[in-house]
């Protein structure tokens, strides 16, 4: 009697475990829980006029307060903004207004992908490279100067960094 106790308490137990929770519920419960999101961030576009798009992003950048200032220039697909703030915030406030300068453009289609600096040293790189753009001399003169502006924001990744010897056996495959 007993193993036929332990018997059926098994099989009940096998029995439970082998129930599907989808076949439970009804086709009209499954399309009560799909959640619907709205978008957060817009699509990318395609820039065709960069130097409307470089004053539109310097624009507003230097809207957010305690920007006195900024400036922009746009290579294919990304913007180089760099604002002038103003003179008597400490660092961290200065990174709190880079940040909120980065939510404003996060949230225009051209700033997207942009890269905010509050450097004056960069700032003043990136002016003299827009107002060059600006009297017509082509962006891709300034590919060098623009590279390195970005080296300078761009934190280095230790794990970016390839050694020669990897560097040779990335070139093989």
């Amino acid at each position: 009697m007993k193993y036929w106790l332990l018997i059926f308490c098994v099989i009940s137990v096998l029995a439970g475990c082998g129930r599907n929770a989808d076949n439970d519920v009804s086709p009209q419960a499954n399309q009560e829980r799909n959640i619907q999101v709205k978008q957060s961030m817009p699509p990318k576009k395609d820039i065709k006029n960069h130097q409307e798009v470089a004053e539109r992003l310097a624009k507003l950048a230097a809207s957010v307060p305690e920007v006195n200032k900024a400036t922009c220039v746009v290579m294919g697909n990304t913007a180089i903004v760099g604002i002038d703030v103003k003179g008597n915030l400490d660092s961290s406030h200065v990174g709190t207004v880079k940040y909120s300068v980065a939510e404003v453009l996060r949230t225009d289609p051209y700033g997207v992908n942009a890269i905010v600096t509050a450097d004056m040293d960069l700032y003043q790189r990136i002016q003299n490279v827009a107002e060059e753009v600006r009297k017509g001399h082509p962006i891709s003169g300034f590919a060098n100067e623009l590279a390195d502006i970005v080296g300078r924001i761009m934190p280095q990744i230790p794990g970016d960094i390839i050694q020669p010897d990897e560097a040779e056996q990335e070139a093989r495959r």
